[in-house]
């Protein structure tokens, strides 16, 4: 099936289609300061974000992504990148039956505030709410300690760690190594208390 390029809004932030254009203003969020960036890819020179761009852009066209810029509305300035990837399609419905949230970054200056909260529930609410699936997947570099502790303060189950699962990324890693990952998952059942959880911190 065809997932058509799509808009999320909320207060703080807005979720929408990654083109190619978005390239300037996402190095320039990228380069404001790196130090955060240990187990993460975000592109450093313009050759980089052309690659990054346009291997995003053509997993989009087979469907098996659906990437996001993150929008601060306060100034509208492109700050980050974040989406749905790994989408499962199961024979019979017409929406993706499982997907994972993962790829996310945000420029320095975006960084704990209410943006990565908001977007996450925007995300889930689309998977959730729209979508009807049966699971959210949410992955980390074993070893990213901060990028634990905040998907485990978000409520997801931790399922266990994936052995040499994928390809290392970020200053902290050497380049063609494969990383251990972290597993974590979110289920319909579960989806209502972690969406409160939620609005809570974004009302709070």
């Amino acid at each position: 099936m065809r997932l058509e390029p799509f808009t999320l809004t909320g207060t703080y932030v807005q979720l929408e289609p990654l083109t190619r254009d978005h390239g300037p203003a996402l190095l320039a969020a990228g380069n404001r300061d790196r130090s955060s960036y240990g187990y993460t890819p975000v592109p450093a020179t313009t050759e980089e974000m052309g690659g990054y761009l346009d291997w995003l852009l053509a997993d989009a066209a087979r469907d098996a992504v659906v990437p996001f810029v993150q929008r601060r509305l306060a100034d509208d300035t492109p700050v980050g990148c974040t989406r749905f990837l790994n989408v499962t399609w199961y024979t019979g419905r017409d929406s993706p039956a499982e997907v994972e949230i993962g790829g996310t970054w945000l420029a320095a200056d975006a960084q704990r505030s209410p943006l990565n909260t908001e977007a996450k529930l925007l995300l889930l609410t689309q998977a959730f709410e729209q979508w009807h699936v049966f699971r959210v997947a949410i992955c980390t570099d074993a070893r990213n300690q901060q990028s634990r502790a905040a998907i485990e303060r978000l409520g997801a189950h931790f399922e266990g760690i994936l052995r040499q699962h994928r390809a290392s990324t970020g200053h902290l890693t050497q380049p063609g190594t494969a990383r251990d990952t972290a597993a974590y998952s979110i289920l319909p059942a579960e989806w209502p208390a972690i969406r409160q959880r939620l609005r809570s911190r974004l009302d709070g």
